[in-house]
C-alpha cells in the first residue's frame, strides 16, 4: 500500500488550500498549524520555486480516544495534509492513517486510524 494518499485538482494553489480547510469542518477536522514552505524558505534566503503548504490537523474526539489507547500514537499527531505543486500540477495529499498506525502494531487502534483517513480522505476528495 502507497503511504501516500495523493490526488490531483484543477484549482490553482491558493483555492485548493482555501476549499480543503473549508471542507475539513464538513467531517469535524479544525487546522491547528499552517505552514507554506516555499515562503518560509524565501523568508530563510534560499529559493525555493514550488508552493507547498502543510496543515496540520485534529479531530479532538478522535485524537483523545488515540491517545488513551496508547499515548504513544501522539508521536503521529496531529495529522498532516499537503497541497503541493508538482511538474505543474496541484497535489493534495496525506500519509494514511492506517499505514503509520501498523508502525505501532497496536490492533486497538486500526479503528480509529480508518475513521480519521476516511475522514481526510473525503474532505480531500470533496474539495479537489
Amino acid at each position: 500500500m502507497n503511504i501516500l494518499f495523493d490526488v490531483v485538482t484543477d484549482k490553482s494553489f491558493e483555492q485548493a488550500v482555501a476549499d480543503l480547510k473549508a471542507s475539513l469542518g464538513a467531517v469535524s477536522f479544525g487546522v491547528l498549524w499552517e505552514l507554506n514552505f516555499r515562503d518560509k524558505l524565501h523568508e530563510k534566503g534560499l529559493d525555493f520555486a514550488d508552493n507547498i503548504q502543510i496543515l496540520e490537523v485534529c479531530n479532538p474526539k478522535q485524537a483523545k480516544k488515540a491517545l488513551e489507547t496508547q499515548i504513544e500514537v501522539g508521536a503521529f499527531l496531529p495529522c498532516k495534509l499537503v497541497v503541493f505543486e508538482k511538474a505543474g500540477e496541484v497535489h493534495l495529499a496525506l500519509p494514511r492513517p492506517s499505514a503509520l498506525i501498523g508502525l505501532i502494531e497496536n490492533s486497538s487502534l486500526v479503528d480509529v486510524a480508518s475513521e480519521v483517513e476516511a475522514a481526510l480522505k473525503s474532505a480531500i476528495d470533496s474539495s479537489k
